[in-house]
C-alpha cells in the first residue's frame, strides 16, 4: 500500500497572489486566512496579494505569508479526504507541518513565525551576511571548502537540500570566498541567494534564547502524525522536544535530504505531496528519491490533478 508524506516549502517560495485562487474557491481556505490574520494582527490577504515581489520577499512578510498560503492550500486537500502518513517542511515549512499535524494552532504559529522572522533579521546587520546554493559538490567537499574559507569569517553548510545541492551561509566575505573555492573544486554552479540574513548558521545563535522564551509561552500538543524535524531528520513528538527543535533550527543546518530519506526508508513513504507556493521541494525529492511519485498543490487546478493521482493510489478516503 502506498504511503504519503505532505511537505511544505520554506522562505523563497513566496510570490504575489499565492493561494488567491484557493481563497476564492474554498470556504475552508477563507477560514484559514481569517485565522491567520487574527494570529498575525494584520490582514494576511493584503500581504500575500497586494505586496510587490520585493516587499513580499522581506523576511517579516515572506515567513507569515508562506505559512498562511500553505495552510490555505492544505485545507481543501484534507477536506477532500487526503490521508497522509507523515508531515515535513523545510525550515519555515516545519511550522506548517506542526499546524497540519494538530500540534499547534494556526494563530499561535503565525505569532511565533512573526517573532522568528524579526529575530532572524535582527541577528546580523543587513549586508554583512550571505547565502549561496552550491550545485554539484558533496558534503565532504563543502565541509573542506567552508573550513578553508573560515579565515574570512563564518561560513557553514546551512541546507542539505539534495545530493547535488548544498546551501552555505555566513559572513558575506566568507561565503564569497567559499563560492570561488567551490567553482575551482568543480561545482557546476554557485547561485547567490536573495536573502536578508544568513539563515541556519551559527551567526544566528545569539537570538535563540529570546526565541526559546517565545516558544515557552506557546501551547504545543503531541502531533497526531509524525512531523520530521529539520535538525535531526527524525520525528519530534513531545512538546519539549518540539520547542528544542524549533529553537536550534534557527542556527543549525536543515537536513532536508536526510528527512526525505528517513520518510522513505523508515516510514515507507513512496508518494510526496508538496503543498504551498512553488515546486522547489518536489525537485529536491525527485533527486533524493527518483522512484517516488511527487505531486504539488498550490491552486484549484493542481488540487484536482493531485486528488486524481492520490485516489489511484488509495490515498484519498
Amino acid at each position: 500500500m502506498s504511503r504519503l508524506a505532505i511537505i511544505f516549502p520554506g522562505q523563497g517560495a513566496q510570490y504575489p497572489g499565492m493561494a488567491r485562487d484557493m481563497y476564492d474557491s474554498f470556504a475552508c481556505s477563507r477560514t484559514v486566512f481569517d485565522q491567520a490574520s487574527l494570529g498575525l494582527g494584520r490582514d494576511v490577504r493584503k500581504l500575500c496579494w497586494e505586496s510587490d515581489a520585493a516587499t513580499l520577499a522581506e523576511t517579516a512578510n515572506a515567513q507569515p505569508g508562506i505559512l498562511a498560503a500553505s495552510a490555505a492550500c492544505l485545507a481543501p486537500a484534507l477536506e477532500a479526504g487526503v490521508q497522509p502518513t507523515a508531515y515535513a517542511g523545510l525550515s519555515l515549512g516545519e511550522y506548517t507541518a506542526l499546524v497540519a499535524a494538530g500540534s499547534i494552532g494556526l494563530g499561535e504559529a503565525m505569532r511565533l513565525v512573526s517573532v522568528r522572522a524579526r529575530l532572524m533579521q535582527e541577528a546580523i546587520p543587513q549586508g554583512q551576511g550571505a547565502m549561496a546554493a552550491v550545485i554539484g559538490l558533496g558534503r565532504h567537499e563543502i565541509s573542506q571548502i567552508c573550513s578553508l574559507s573560515s579565515r574570512f569569517g563564518v561560513v557553514e553548510a546551512a541546507n542539505y537540500n539534495a545530493p547535488d545541492q548544498i546551501v552555505i551561509s555566513g559572513h558575506a566575505a566568507a561565503v564569497e570566498a567559499a563560492a570561488v573555492a567551490a567553482k575551482e573544486a568543480g561545482a557546476r554552479r554557485v547561485i547567490p541567494l536573495a536573502v536578508s540574513a544568513p539563515f541556519h548558521c551559527s551567526l544566528l545563535r545569539s537570538v535563540e534564547a529570546e526565541f526559546a522564551a517565545a516558544l515557552a509561552s506557546a501551547g504545543f500538543d503531541e502531533p497526531l502524525l509524525p512531523v520530521i524535524a529539520n535538525t535531526t531528520a527524525r520525528p519530534v513528538r513531545q512538546p519539549a522536544s518540539i520547542r528544542w527543535a524549533l529553537t536550534t533550527q534557527i542556527s543549525s543546518p536543515v537536513m532536508w535530504q536526510d528527512s526525505v530519506e528517513y520518510l522513505a526508508a523508515e516510514l515507507g513513504v513512496d508518494t510526496f505531496l508538496e503543498i504551498g507556493p512553488g515546486k522547489v521541494l518536489s525537485r529536491f525529492v525527485n533527486k533524493i528519491q527518483p522512484d517516488a511519485l511527487t505531486l504539488s498543490i498550490e491552486d484549484p487546478r493542481s488540487l484536482d490533478a493531485a486528488l486524481a493521482a492520490l485516489s489511484e493510489r488509495g490515498l484519498v478516503q
